[in-house]
């Protein structure tokens, strides 16, 4: 029997390379409408402190690092300081993150690596980053983005999650998903991309319960449906700013909403203020909250 019309129109073709680029890239251009303001969650002044914070990161939230580092920099200043700190004093310092003793060792390493071979100076180059104790291409890339001003995408849990969840990759190991993605954006977009796909699986696309029904970009993804698809149940799981919350930053750069959200939550149930950005005032108002 011959298809039927109905069938034919029903059947999707298959996507097309081509197809998933300029999807994939009208995503990003999405996501940078939603995040205006997306930028590293991590507190840092210069090279040496970002790249501490970011190795501290692992296995625990950017907002505990940024509640333990403002003691750790007080007492380690400079490379030269970290490099000569007594093991169990730094671990203690740094116990609130997890797995101390092995990130005080990363510290310890990475700061004797500074001083003897490069002068005290992070260095600015990929190759000579990832000789660093403790440093990987994530955190190398973090560090080139955001210190230097140069281009990298940071393949954390988040980046990963959402490049699969998009079609953009399959792969599950970080250097491939970094390879894949890296084919797909210009390397104008990198550093701010990574930023952008972090932001929305930390607020929108959670691992474990994606507010699928709450995405603006639901109709550009291939995984729509794995999710909460209501939207009123969906809103509940939105997360920082765009619940009206504060983000994770103790010094967040000063046009985040979240710093708007978090004086708003003061006086809850009070109407935001007339400088409530956009994104938060939609945020509240689809929650079901006063403007």
């Amino acid at each position: 029997m011959a298809e039927s019309k109905v069938a034919k129109a029903g059947r999707k073709k298959p996507e097309t390379h081509l197809g998933m680029v300029r999807r994939a890239r009208k995503i990003n251009r999405e996501l940078a409408e939603l995040y205006p303001y997306a930028h590293p969650e991590l507190d840092f002044d210069g090279p040496f402190q970002l790249l501490v914070a970011t190795v501290l990161s692992a296995q625990t939230t950017d907002l505990r690092v940024n509640q333990t580092t403002p003691a750790l920099f007080a007492k380690y200043p400079t490379p030269e300081d970290l490099a000569a700190a007594v093991p169990e004093e730094l671990e203690e310092i740094i116990r609130p993150t997890g797995f101390f003793r092995a990130k005080a060792k990363s510290l310890i390493g990475l700061s004797i690596a500074l001083r003897d071979r490069y002068d005290g100076e992070v260095p600015r180059k990929l190759e000579d980053l990832v000789t660093l104790p403790g440093v990987g291409r994530k955190t190398a890339n973090v560090v080139i983005g955001n210190a230097f001003g140069g281009a990298g995408i940071t393949v954390d849990t988040h980046f990963g999650r959402l490049a699969r969840r998009f079609g953009w990759t399959t792969a599950e190991d970080p250097e491939q998903v970094e390879a894949d993605v890296m084919a797909i954006f210009p390397k104008s977009e990198w550093t701010m991309l990574s930023h952008r796909v972090v932001f929305h699986g930390r607020r929108v696309c959670h691992a474990r319960k994606p507010a699928c029904g709450a995405c603006p970009i639901a109709p550009l993804c291939p995984s729509y449906g794995i999710g909460e698809t209501d939207p009123d149940q969906a809103r509940k799981l939105l997360k920082y700013e765009l619940a009206g919350q504060p983000g994770q930053r103790l010094r967040p750069p000063a046009d985040f909403p979240g710093e708007v959200a978090a004086r708003a939550e003061v006086a809850a149930g009070h109407p935001l203020p007339d400088t409530a950005p956009d994104a938060v005032r939609a945020a509240r108002k689809n929650a079901g909250g006063q403007e």
